[in-house]
């Protein structure tokens, strides 16, 4: 049996996420969420940094173009929120691409949006 990566950590957001979810409900927009987990996660004393800049390498070469995580937890976790009907198979591909490019293990989405708060862990496997 495989150990859970950042198990710990991992379920701490995820209760932080749950209480946001009992506190404020389904209903609300992702940038309302994101507002009370930053409050959350500081007051927790969860390290973490919101909107985080990813640059994204092509052959070597930096593009102009680049991506934001919603939030890096602990230096280690990319966590994405939604408020959206379900999460889908486009998320997932959106998450394992952020991790990849930011050579993080582990992803987490976290969805208000459904009448139970939804989460999904994605991890980058390695090709070693």
């Amino acid at each position: 049996m495989s150990q859970i990566i950042y198990k710990n950590e991992s379920y701490f957001v995820i209760g932080l996420c749950m209480d946001i979810h009992n506190e404020l409900g389904k209903g609300f927009s992702e940038a309302v969420y994101a507002d009370a987990l930053e409050i959350e996660l500081k007051s927790n004393g969860v390290p973490f940094q919101k909107e985080v800049k990813f640059d994204i390498i092509y052959k070597g070469e930096k593009l102009k173009h680049h991506y934001y995580a919603d939030y890096v937890v602990d230096d280690k976790i990319i966590l994405e929120l939604k408020a959206v009907a379900n999460i889908n198979t486009s998320h997932i591909k959106q998450t394992l691409n952020y991790l990849a490019a930011s050579k993080m293990k582990l992803g987490l989405i976290v969805n208000f949006g459904e009448d139970s708060l939804v989460y999904k862990r994605i991890i980058l496997q390695s090709n070693s």
